[in-house]
């Protein structure tokens, strides 16, 4: 199952859903940067996350606490994104492009106010430093789980339709299965490298 070489193999065969996923992403920070359709729901999840800064800041250790909250938020998500992806990967498709809607509509909400010059400012020294570990790693945790809403959707298919593939199909859904397991263990360690950088030196950087 920890087969490095098995692995890698099977990663290679989730480049097009990896990319679909980049693509959803950018495609939800173009939405929620321009439509103001969505204003309304986007000030209420960040105003949520506002409050959550602000219980971390009042905590004893805000630096722990943050780290902690950041890693068990981002890894359960990704975690229940990946196997809630089994439900034809309508979970993973919307949380990739809610993340999107948020970044796009908290960078066009920072550049109205301060400017484009600060928008840069913010996006090397507080979203790159994490987000180049964070970001993917979240793309990628949707990406099995739409792949494996693919699988389930062929498999059910099969069994009506066409009963002499079902055995293929549920054989490719078991290794699959399978192959998510330590694709969760690498995604877990990403995501507590990320926690970890965006509690301490993206917070650090933020203050310079």
């Amino acid at each position: 199952m920890f087969n490095w070489r098995l692995n890698w193999e099977h990663f290679k065969r989730m480049n097009p859903y990896i990319a679909f996923g980049t693509i959803l992403f950018l495609a939800g920070m173009v939405i929620g940067g321009t439509n103001p359709a969505f204003k309304a729901f986007l000030d209420g999840q960040l105003e949520g996350l506002g409050k959550l800064a602000d219980m971390i800041d009042n905590s004893s250790n805000p630096t722990l606490t943050m780290i902690i909250f950041i890693f068990f938020n981002n890894a359960i998500k990704s975690i229940l994104v990946m196997y809630l992806g089994a439900m034809f990967g309508i979970l993973p498709f919307f949380f990739l492009v809610v993340n999107g809607m948020m970044i796009g509509y908290l960078l066009k909400t920072t550049a109205e106010l301060h400017g484009g010059g600060y928008v840069m400012e913010i996006i090397v020294k507080g979203l790159l430093p994490h987000g180049i570990l964070e970001i993917p790693a979240i793309i990628i945790a949707c990406a099995y789980g739409m792949r494996f809403g693919v699988l389930v959707l062929k498999a059910g298919g099969s069994l009506v339709f066409e009963r002499s593939k079902s055995s293929g199909l549920g054989r490719e859904l078991e290794s699959f299965t399978a192959r998510t397991v330590p694709m969760v263990v690498y995604l877990t360690i990403t995501l507590l490298i990320a926690a970890i950088i965006e509690s301490t030196i993206t917070t650090w950087l933020l203050t310079m």
